[in-house]
């Protein structure tokens, strides 16, 4: 798909989404929160980029252990909410950029620590935006990306249903492709980590906006799924208490400038 169709619907998807995403429990939990600033190594010196930053969570929880932390977004709704978000948290060590991850708005070495989380599978280039994490990086900085990352026997089917849910969706990558992505763009890297992210299906559907007949699809597939004991994308569904549940894999790779 040209750039400029996948652009038009990550600006659709997520100025609709902004609120809804950020309200979504999940995307604020404190465990993953965890393991993303413990791989990003953040200390109280540093001066830390969140690349597509959305509504700006994980950019506040970096502010509150760093410097100073910079959100950039390409949707000017996300950066609203983001907003929002420092206001209701009191930092005020942060600032909000609108900017493109293919060219990000900075000099060279602008930043210690560069991070982004759940952006690469919306890209339909995530190598060009990774060299231009690592462009802003300053050396001996670190750069951390952490994404949905299906086992490679259940990527097409994983694709399939998150294209279902999310129209922008463009193509999830395994651990082994984030990996050669850092070793293609020059990066030391330092040990990948994995972890599971729970969601509720109509939780996560109330927090999407499928193209017409599609959430009635993905909820087919699911109940397929458990009905028959199998898990086609790597999503672990099953029932609790009468609700589908299932769980992102997620993988965090960094590596050392």
């Amino acid at each position: 798909m040209p750039h400029s169709d996948h652009d038009r619907l990550i600006l659709d998807q997520f100025t609709r989404q902004a609120d809804p995403f950020a309200d979504l429990a999940a995307h604020s939990a404190a465990s993953s929160m965890r393991l993303v600033l413990a791989a990003s190594g953040v200390g109280a010196d540093d001066e830390v980029l969140d690349v597509a930053c959305g509504p700006g969570l994980l950019t506040c929880a970096l502010a509150r252990v760093a410097r100073r932390a910079v959100g950039v977004d390409v949707v000017p709704a996300m950066l609203e909410r983001a907003r929002k978000e420092q206001q209701r948290a009191g930092l005020d060590n942060l600032a909000w950029q609108a900017g493109d991850a293919r060219a990000l708005p900075f000099a060279d070495a602008s930043f210690d620590r560069v991070v982004t989380r759940f952006s690469f599978h919306h890209l339909v280039d995530p190598a060009q935006a990774l060299g231009e994490m690592v462009r802003v990086c300053r050396p001996g900085g670190i750069v951390t990306v952490v994404d949905a990352a299906p086992a490679a026997q259940a990527r097409a089917a994983y694709d399939e249903w998150e294209t279902l849910r999310d129209p922008s969706h463009a193509r999830a990558l395994t651990l082994a492709e984030l990996e050669a992505l850092f070793d293609g763009a020059g990066l030391t890297r330092r040990p990948s980590e994995r972890f599971r992210l729970d969601m509720e299906l109509e939780a996560q559907l109330a927090a999407s906006f499928p193209q017409p007949g599609d959430g009635d699809r993905l909820r087919a597939r699911f109940r397929e799924d458990i009905a028959r004991d199998v898990d086609r994308p790597d999503l672990g569904a099953h029932l609790r208490d009468g609700a589908v549940w299932f769980a992102y894999p997620c993988a965090i790779v960094s590596g050392r400038r």
